[in-house]
């Protein structure tokens, strides 16, 4: 059991990560590659990853990798995740590369403790000044593997974990911090002041003000994870919230249901322009909704236009971005329904979208 503490100043400094990790989701990918036992949730995604590492004569990298972040025990080393890949996969190689050799010692002394001596001989860095080539090697591994697994899955998977975000953000909105917290639920359970979860092993982490990171992810499976050194900035990664089998699914990240008022949503706005409504169910730059949709910021543009026309979507310049979201007419629209009071009909407003 996982249990982390929050005081007043922790709840007050809460945030949830913008996009996915590139250097969380390369370590975790690499557990879903290489597990004795495949989650079968991702059991097309491997075929196909393992196809591409063998075509590209990566089974050595893999190898390397597998025994720096072992699948199957309770344990890899931090420095492998560091906080500095959040502002993108260049910055986390440098920070990996970075590391500082008496860290490096220690944690692979830690995951000494936990793995075969033929994994120890396998991952452990040769001589005390091979160390800092090793860490270069580490890096370079991280990136090819992330190139060749992960990164044909980015757009989908940043769809995603938007969508999961968007998630937490409207329970934030609604429930302030705590119904944030309980939003989590499968995966955490909060009981105030402590978060709960279940772990491999019995921990307890007390934030002590620094606020925790929430970091939704794809190759997360079930269960979070957490970074193992309590000095390091608090973070928590945890399993998007989607019915989705894998990444590479070819349904919409967001949207209703597929019932008849969505099939007539459908019938009436189009098909991308009905999309577009569903998915500022929850607020959304126009990058954002681009993401979420997979369509072309332009194209975002074009239809957040013409439903802003309509008087179905209101848009505010917020510093450098336009922020979408929902009018009560658009919401109503979307979920079938008049509001109380309606200043004008909304199917009045969708046929004149029509007629466009």
């Amino acid at each position: 059991m996982l249990r982390i503490h929050f005081t007043d100043a922790d709840l007050a400094r809460i945030q949830v990560a913008t996009a996915p990790d590139p250097l969380w989701e390369t370590v975790l990918g690499v557990h879903q590659l290489s597990a004795p036992k495949a989650t079968h949730a991702f059991t097309s995604w491997r075929r196909r990853a393992r196809t591409e590492v063998a075509g590209r004569r990566l089974g050595g990298v893999v190898r390397l990798l597998n025994s720096l972040a072992p699948a199957d025990v309770p344990y890899f080393p931090d420095f492998l995740t560091p906080e500095e890949a959040s502002k993108g996969l260049a910055s986390g190689l440098d920070a990996v590369r970075a590391t500082p050799l008496a860290r490096l010692r220690h944690e692979l002394g830690m995951l000494d403790a936990t793995t075969s001596s033929a994994r120890r001989r396998a991952g452990r860095p040769g001589p005390s000044g091979d160390e800092e080539r090793k860490l270069y090697l580490v890096a370079d591994a991280l990136h090819r593997v992330y190139e060749t697994i992960i990164e044909p899955d980015w757009t989908r998977m940043a769809a995603h974990v938007e969508a999961d975000r968007s998630l937490r953000l409207r329970a934030l909105r609604d429930g302030g911090t705590k119904g944030l917290l309980e939003s989590l639920r499968p995966v955490a359970t909060w009981r105030a002041p402590v978060l709960y979860m279940s772990y491999p092993v019995d921990r307890d982490i007390h934030l002590d003000g620094r606020g925790l990171r929430l970091v939704p992810s794809r190759f997360c499976w079930r269960r979070p994870v957490s970074l193992c050194d309590d000095r390091l900035p608090p973070v928590l990664v945890y399993p998007v919230a989607s019915e989705e089998p894998h990444p590479a699914s070819s349904a919409r990240p967001t949207g209703t249901d597929d019932g008849p008022h969505a099939a007539a949503l459908t019938a009436l706005l189009g098909t991308t322009r009905a999309r577009v409504l569903e998915a500022l169910a929850a607020a959304a730059t126009t990058g954002e909704l681009a993401v979420r949709l997979g369509i072309s910021p332009a194209s975002a543009s074009k239809h957040t236009r013409a439903l802003r026309e309509a008087r179905l979507v209101v848009s505010r310049r917020d510093g450098g971005m336009v922020v979408h979201t929902l009018t009560p007419l658009g919401a109503a629209l979307l979920d079938g329904e008049l509001p109380s009071r309606p200043a004008r009909n909304p199917l009045r407003a969708a046929y004149e979208l029509a007629e466009r």
